[in-house]
């Protein structure tokens, strides 16, 4: 990543890139597929917010999660600032309310991240927030979302620019990638997480090890993460195993 004396441009250029890795899914290749996202990620939307007015208990933060979610698939980035920022609100206020709930600060800080892809260096001063979110999350409960905290954690300090602009730390960032994948080393998402970062720093013989166990683990995964729920996940974790280069059959 860029360090204080680099070229601003090239900054501008990766500040984005680091809040669509934090998100669900990266670029579609079908119209049709991101069609039928939004129509999946608005009737959940429609759902929660019902839920959400008629009872705000432990579970409101699925009303986050749901902003979050729809926001991956927003038109422009005043829309996607729109769900993000009522996302921010809601996750500030709960988390007051109630500062022990996993998930509310776990959101909080996935609806920093679409909110930050909308404002380039205006995202930096968003980081702290985000990682504080999501250090509150990891100590509260390290498993949720199937080790969600650590998986975001890592990819904050992966993509991030480095002190002294913002957070990113190669040690951190193989530290909580490697965390993810010891918590939850089922989940295809952990393993891809960090089989990139492993790619990026050229260690081929830990990518050869993770390569092997995605191609174990996948079709087990298929099986087991169907349904509208996993769609969106599954046209990336697909495109990104493909690109990963894995091995022959």
């Amino acid at each position: 990543m860029a360090k204080l004396n680099s070229s601003a441009r090239h900054t501008w250029r990766l500040l984005p890139l680091l809040f669509t890795t934090l998100c669900l899914a990266s670029v579609f290749s079908r119209a049709d597929d991101t069609t039928r996202f939004v129509e999946i990620t608005e009737k959940t939307l429609r759902t929660t917010r019902a839920n959400l007015a008629t009872n705000l208990n432990d579970t409101a933060w699925h009303y986050a999660r749901a902003l979050f979610e729809r926001a991956e698939f927003a038109t422009n980035s005043t829309q996607r600032a729109d769900l993000a920022n009522d996302g921010v609100i809601l996750c500030r206020r709960l988390v007051t309310a109630q500062p022990k709930n996993v998930g509310r600060h776990f959101y909080l800080g996935m609806n920093l991240g679409q909110l930050a892809r909308t404002k380039m260096f205006g995202a930096i001063p968003l980081v702290d927030e985000m990682e504080g979110a999501f250090e509150k999350a990891r100590a509260l409960d390290e498993k949720f979302e199937s080790a969600g905290p650590d998986r975001n954690l890592g990819l904050l300090y992966l993509e991030a620019p480095r002190w002294p602009i913002s957070v990113g730390n190669q040690m951190k960032t193989r530290k909580h990638l490697v965390s993810a994948v010891e918590l939850a080393p089922d989940f295809p998402e952990n393993r891809l997480n960090l089989l990139d970062a492993l790619l990026r720093w050229g260690d081929e013989k830990a990518v050869a090890e993770q390569r092997e166990a995605l191609a174990k683990l996948l079709p087990a995964a298929r099986k087991q993460l169907t349904g509208d729920a996993w769609a969106s996940s599954w046209a990336d974790w697909e495109k990104r195993w493909q690109r990963s280069g894995p091995p022959s059959k």
